[in-house]
C-alpha cells in the first residue's frame, strides 16, 4: 500500500490551530493576605468580573445539552458525582464520541464561559461555549460550519493571561502541555494590576506597590491595555513573552498590536481601547482620562445601580448643574444613548458597548465589516517594527486569511539580517518559504531555529515533512518523533509522522502513532481514515 500525501501536508502541521487536577488557588484566597489592611476593597471586589473571570468548573456550571446539526454531534455539560462532565455524542445513535473532566471555567459569565479540560497533561478547551445573551451552548467561534466534531483545542498560555493569575509557559517545545500548573490562581488577583506585593507585606505597607493611577499615562494605561486590547491581531515582540509583562511595564515593550485600515471599529469585538481613544471626551480629556475615569476596578455595580453609577461618571465632567437637570431627566441611563451595544461581527452571540461615546450613535446598518487585505495599521504600539508588521499579516494568513501572504512573505525577506536570532520570525519565513516551492530558504530558515532551539515544534516538524518528501525518510522520521514525543496531541504532526514511517516499511510504528494521537481526536475523520489505510502498511508487497 502507498500512502501519499495531500496536497496540503505541509501546513497540516503548524495549522493549529497525568491529568490536571485543579489546584490552582482561587483569587479570593490569594488576596487574602491584602485584605487585612483593605477590607473594603476586598470585600466590593470579590463580586467584580476580573475576580470571577475563571475558577473551578463546578463554581460555575451550566447544565444543558446543545446539538450541533451541520457535524450532527451533540454536546452535554453535566454535574456527575460532583465532577464536571462535557460528553459528545452522535446525535442520531446517541453512541457515545468522547467523555471528558472540566477542571475549571473561563469567563465571568458576563459575555459568556467556557471550559478546560485536561488529558496526559495537555490543556485543551471545550469546542462549546456559554453564552449570556442566549442563555445557551453555542460552538466556539470560527467552528459553527464544521461537518465534523472540530479537533481538540489546545488551550496555550497566552490566552489565560487575562483571566487567570501567575500563568506559566508551557514546557519548552510544546504548545499547550504543562507538566506543573498552567497558573497559579484563579481569577485575576491584586497583583496582576499591582505587581509584586511580597516586600510591601513583608513591610507591613511601609515599602511602595505599584498604583496605576500613580504612574506616567503610557504605563498607567498599560495595566488596562495588556488585556483589554486586542486589534485585529497582536504579536509579541522579537524575544519577548506577553508573559513577562508586569504593571508598572510599558505593555508595547511586549506586544505589538495592529487593525485593519479599512474596519470599522465597531465590526470586531474587544476593541472598547481603541474606540475610547477617539471619542471626543479622550481626545479633549487627554491623558487625565483613563479606563479608571468610568470603571473602577475594585467595584462592580449591581444591575439595579448601573444607570446611576455610570451617570455619575458622566457628570463628572459634564458638571454644569443646568446640565446635569436638563439633559434627558426621563432616562438617566446615559450609556443606553451614547454607549449602545452592538454586536460584534467576529464573535457571534456577543455584544459589546460602544465606547467611542458618540453624540449620535451610527445605525447598526452603518458599521462596515473587515475586508481581506486591508492594509494593516499599529495602535499603541510605539517602537512597533518592519519585523513586527510582518508577524501581524503571518498571523492573519494562519488564522486563514491569504490574502496577506504575499506581504508577510515580502516583509520577511525584507528583514532576512535583522531575524537571524528571532526563531518566531525564522519559522515563519521558513513555512512561508516552502509554501513558495524555495525548500532552500525553508531549510536553512528551519535548521537556524533549531540550532537556536532544538526542541522548537514548528522547525522540527515542518522540516521533518521537508526531508521527507525529498525522500530522506531517517533523517525525517528523526525530526518528526522528536516533535511527536512532547506534542502528541497535535493531529497534523501525527498524520505526517505515520506518513513517513509507514513509506520507510515501519508499519507498526506507524500504526501506534495515530493510536497515540486518536487519545485526543477519537473521531477525527482524518485520523480514522489514515488508520484503515496503515491497516495493511508494512505487509509484504503493501509498498
Amino acid at each position: 500500500m502507498r500512502i501519499g500525501w495531500p496536497a496540503s501536508a505541509f501546513l497540516l502541521v503548524f495549522v493549529f490551530a497525568g491529568e490536571l487536577r485543579s489546584q490552582a488557588t482561587p483569587a479570593r484566597q490569594a488576596d487574602a493576605v491584602c485584605a487585612r489592611c483593605h477590607a473594603s476593597l476586598f470585600r466590593s471586589w470579590l463580586a467584580t468580573p476580573m475576580a470571577n473571570a475563571s475558577g473551578l468548573a463546578t463554581e460555575n456550571l451550566k447544565t444543558a445539552t446543545f446539538v450541533h446539526n451541520p457535524s450532527g454531534v451533540a454536546y452535554s455539560v453535566s454535574n456527575g458525582n460532583g465532577m464536571a462532565v462535557l460528553e459528545a455524542r452522535e446525535s442520531r445513535t446517541s453512541s457515545l464520541i468522547g467523555k471528558w473532566t472540566l477542571s475549571y471555567f473561563l469567563g465571568s459569565g458576563h459575555l459568556g464561559i467556557t471550559y478546560l479540560y485536561s488529558v496526559d497533561r495537555y490543556l485543551f478547551e471545550s469546542p462549546v461555549a456559554w453564552y449570556a445573551s442566549s442563555q445557551s451552548y453555542d460552538m466556539k467561534p470560527g467552528l459553527g460550519e464544521m461537518r465534523e466534531r472540530p479537533p481538540a483545542l489546545p488551550m496555550e498560555s497566552a490566552c489565560l493571561r487575562c483571566h487567570m493569575s501567575a500563568v506559566q509557559a508551557a514546557d519548552r517545545g510544546t504548545i499547550n502541555r504543562f507538566q506543573a500548573e498552567p497558573f497559579l490562581h484563579t481569577g485575576i488577583t491584586c497583583e496582576m494590576c499591582h505587581g509584586d506585593s511580597g516586600e510591601h507585606v513583608r513591610s507591613g505597607g511601609k515599602a511602595a506597590i505599584v498604583n496605576p493611577a500613580r504612574l506616567e499615562a503610557n504605563r498607567r494605561d498599560s495595566v488596562c491595555i495588556s488585556c483589554h486590547l486586542e486589534g485585529d491581531v497582536s504579536v509579541e515582540r522579537a524575544g519577548r513573552s506577553a508573559l513577562d509583562y508586569r504593571p508598572g511595564d510599558l505593555v508595547s515593550n511586549y506586544l505589538a498590536y495592529y487593525v485593519r485600515g479599512g474596519a470599522s471599529l465597531t465590526a470586531r469585538g474587544v476593541s472598547e481601547v481603541e474606540q475610547l481613544s477617539q471619542s471626543t471626551c479622550k481626545r479633549t480629556s487627554g491623558d487625565k482620562m483613563s479606563c479608571t475615569s468610568c470603571h473602577d476596578p475594585h467595584f462592580a455595580p449591581a444591575p439595579a445601580e448601573k444607570a446611576a453609577f455610570f451617570r455619575g461618571k458622566c457628570l463628572a465632567c459634564h458638571s454644569q448643574p443646568e446640565f446635569a437637570a436638563s439633559h434627558h431627566p426621563e432616562n438617566q441611563d446615559c450609556t443606553s444613548c451614547h454607549m449602545p451595544r452592538t454586536g460584534a461581527e467576529n464573535i457571534p452571540h456577543v455584544a459589546w458597548t460602544d465606547h467611542r461615546i458618540l453624540r449620535k450613535p451610527d445605525k447598526p446598518a452603518l458599521v462596515a465589516p473587515a475586508r481581506p487585505g486591508d492594509e494593516l495599521e499599529p495602535v499603541f504600539s510605539p517602537g512597533a517594527t518592519t519585523r513586527d508588521l510582518a508577524m501581524a499579516y503571518y498571523k492573519l494568513l494562519l488564522e486563514g486569511d491569504r490574502s496577506y501572504e504575499p506581504r508577510a512573505l515580502e516583509l520577511l525577506h525584507q528583514q532576512q539580517d535583522a531575524i537571524a536570532n528571532d526563531e518566531a520570525a525564522l519559522d515563519a519565513l521558513g513555512n512561508l518559504s516552502a509554501e513558495h516551492g524555495d525548500n532552500q530558504a525553508a531549510e536553512q530558515a528551519f535548521r537556524r531555529v533549531l540550532a537556536l532551539d532544538p526542541v522548537d515544534l514548528t522547525a522540527l516538524s515542518n522540516l521533518g515533512t521537508l526531508l521527507a518528501k525529498q525522500g530522506k525518510l531517517n533523517d525525517a522520521m528523526d525530526l518528526l518523533r522528536k516533535a511527536f514525543h512532547d506534542n502528541r496531541d497535535v493531529s497534523g504532526l501525527a498524520m505526517n509522522l505515520a506518513r513517513v514511517e509507514c513509506m520507510a516499511g515501519q508499519g507498526e510504528a506507524a500504526r501506534a502513532t495515530v493510536r497515540d494521537a486518536l487519545v485526543y481526536n477519537p473521531d477525527l475523520r482524518n485520523l480514522r481514515q489514515l488508520n484503515e489505510q496503515l491497516s495493511t502498511c508494512g505487509a509484504p508487497g503493501s509498498r
